[in-house]
């Protein structure tokens, strides 16, 4: 990987500006000129694509400010290149760059449904709700070739295992089969994440995540399908969208959402830089304002990682974007919580052998 500023043209649909290496790497590579008179233009990043075998695929976690303990991601990393994910730093822990790294150097898990189905065999397993794209998006878009995802909810599906799913890729409705068979039986929640309603100000922030209008269409078209699904406002950005949130809130209502999810910025680690640089680039007249606004809802700092605080922030600006929150669900009728799924309904579907240890 190498530090420093990468040229617009290489960079073009990506959300990051640099590459630098993460936390956990000693050494940095920069790109310098040899002296030569040729200078060719370096080609464009390209998505690269690697294959993992997981040990597991239910993570555990116990964060009293989430509520679900366990979650699966089919991959790492994510092509959609939102500058403000809260999963970059994970790619830290390969020995990748949080920056274009983690957008351009995906890792699929192919094997992750088998190991699913191992895991939810076993004697001991107890049900509870799955998470899935709490870290990157099941629906990004390498899931059209890989399925792995369409994979994991035939599992799921097939135990009769409650999971709820956040994304915002649209691909989610190439699922509508299995999704509308699991929400009869309550074993599946979508949450929609809508950012902004700003066409432009959407395609900077997320360059590879379909247009906030065509999330809305997807939403109705889950909702008219049957499926509960929730518009997920997520992050709210101080002094950028921060304007928008009854808008939104009104915009998921008219599409069918049941309810309404929403969580302050956060910037751990190496985003904070990460969006501080796209700041600089596309938003410089309002860097000083959005920045002063995110540390005065962190007590200070860019990010206060504190449970019960990281979500919603602290402070008189936190507290009033929470209220503009309330009135709004108020107004539009959706301050309520999405239906409880069904965990009683779990059951490991037969398979050969079984009759023959009954024996």
């Amino acid at each position: 990987m190498e530090a420093g500023d990468i040229e617009p043209g290489r960079r073009r649909g990506r959300g990051a500006r640099t590459n630098r290496s993460g936390r956990y790497e000693s050494l940095e590579r920069s790109r310098v000129h040899d002296g030569w008179e040729i200078d060719e233009p370096l080609p464009p990043l390209r998505t690269e694509v690697s294959a993992e075998r997981p040990r597991a695929a239910i993570t555990r976690n116990g964060s009293p400010d989430i509520p679900f303990d366990r979650s699966i991601n089919p991959y790492r990393g994510c092509e959609h290149g939102c500058i403000y994910c809260f999963a970059r730093p994970t790619h830290a822990w390969l020995g990748l760059s949080p920056g274009l790294d983690f957008e351009t150097r995906l890792v699929v898990r192919p094997e992750m449904p088998r190991v699913l189905e191992r895991e939810l065999r076993r004697k001991r397993y107890v049900p509870a709700p799955i998470a899935i794209g709490t870290n990157t998006d099941p629906y990004q878009p390498v899931e059209a070739e890989h399925r792995v995802m369409r994979q994991v909810l035939e599992v799921l599906r097939d135990f009769r295992h409650p999971v709820t799913i956040a994304t915002k890729g649209t691909l989610v409705e190439r699922d509508l089969d299995i999704l509308s068979e699991m929400a009869r039986l309550q074993l599946v929640q979508v949450g929609i994440t809508v950012t902004t309603l700003d066409r432009v100000l959407s395609r900077a922030l997320e360059p590879r995540v379909p247009l906030p209008q065509r999330r809305l269409a997807t939403l109705r078209r889950l909702a008219e399908a049957g499926i509960p699904v929730r518009i997920m406002i997520s992050p709210v950005i101080p002094g950028l969208t921060c304007n928008e949130i009854e808008a939104l809130v009104e915009a998921g209502r008219d599409a069918g959402a049941r309810a309404v999810s929403w969580a302050m910025l956060r910037l751990p680690l190496e985003v904070a830089p990460l969006f501080r640089e796209w700041l600089a680039e596309h938003r410089p007249e309002r860097a000083a304002r959005v920045m002063a606004r995110v540390r005065e809802s962190h007590g200070g700092r860019d990010y206060d990682p504190e449970w019960g605080r990281r979500m919603k922030g602290q402070g008189t600006y936190a507290e009033l974007l929470a209220s503009r929150f309330r009135v709004a669900l108020r107004r539009a009728g959706l301050d309520r919580a999405m239906p409880e799924l069904r965990c009683d309904l779990f059951a490991p579907p037969t398979q050969k052998g079984d009759q023959l240890r009954l024996l």
